[in-house]
């Protein structure tokens, strides 16, 4: 038994809390990992698992090896690094996810530059405003809006996302453009919303003029939760609502969807790519990073850092 192998076997069941999903993000059979952890029991002579049919938690015992581990592997992969990272040309494959909308629009049409410049990379792009689990899921980083609250990720800012005041003009001829955010709540409109796809929450419209704020938090006539779907919700005339600007520029451009209430804005949502602290010390999550943060500079409308 190679000990830095079961090693690495058993913090990637006790993150991900299964043997199947460990398995399947080390690309082994479930049966080679559960023998690893078995030897490694054998070999220091204590049970580090509890196992039911539902679920795999850590014993005491195995807590204190899992927090060992941990660090080792980290510092060994530090090591790693520090001597291959200035030669070696980034290579492998790379686990990534996005939002649906950035990923369409941003994301995709750019990756002609990104293996350009990195042709050794492979790239698997997670799609969809699900957050994801990076430790659990074996995701090497995210791009997502909002405030970051895990203190355990690792979160570098790359701009802002602002909002338009938007809606369909069929749907401006059938109930005419509101002149106040508060005409939202008089029942004379109708609104699209967004909802969380972890919380079922539906995030509310915020307005802001001068220093008088508003915030509206509904009725909704649909909500949804998903930025594509959303989209479609609006252009088809369902309702108005506050979109990402670079969502809708382009149907802006083409006439199919108008800003309303002029004057109002939205406070703009911090847009971040976000890894977890020992993923920073891969080549390709690195460049990854950067040329995410490159990319996000260039493009106007995510520019007002």
């Amino acid at each position: 038994m190679d000990p830095l192998h079961a090693m690495r076997v058993f913090t990637r069941v006790v993150e991900t809390g299964s043997f199947t999903r460990a398995a399947d993000s080390l690309n082994l059979p479930k049966g080679t990992v559960t023998k690893q952890i078995q030897a490694l029991e054998a070999r220091l002579r204590t049970r580090l698992l509890h196992r039911t049919t539902r679920r795999v938690t850590v014993t005491p015992d195995g807590a204190v090896y899992y927090e060992r581990s941990a660090r080792l592997l980290a510092d060994f992969d530090d090591i790693e690094a520090g001597m291959t990272n200035a030669q070696a040309t980034p290579s492998g494959r790379l686990r990534v996810d996005v939002g649906s909308s950035i990923a369409r629009l941003l994301i995709i049409p750019a990756l002609d530059g990104f293996f350009a410049r990195y042709p050794d990379i492979a790239l698997d792009l997670g799609v969809g405003d699900r957050p994801v689990d990076l430790i659990g899921d074996n995701v090497d980083c995210v791009i997502r809006a909002g405030e970051i609250t895990d203190q355990s990720l690792v979160a570098r800012r790359i701009g802002n996302l602002p909002f338009v005041n938007i809606a369909a003009p069929a749907y401006l001829r059938r109930h005419g453009a509101p002149a106040h955010p508060r005409d939202l709540e008089t029942g004379a409109h109708h609104v699209v919303g967004y909802f969380s796809a972890v919380s079922r929450r539906t995030c509310p419209l915020e307005f802001e003029r001068g220093g008088e704020r508003i915030d509206l938090g509904g009725p909704f006539r649909i909500a949804v939760n998903e930025s594509n779907a959303h989209t479609a919700a609006v252009l088809g005339g369902q309702g108005v609502s506050q979109m990402a600007a670079f969502i809708a520029a382009p149907y802006r451009a083409s006439g199919e969807l108008v800003e309303i209430l002029a004057g109002w804005t939205s406070p703009p949502l911090p847009m971040h790519v976000v890894y977890p602290p020992n993923r920073h010390l891969s080549a390709k999550v690195r460049v990854f990073v950067d040329w995410a943060a490159e990319l996000f500079a260039q493009t106007p409308l995510l520019q007002n850092r």
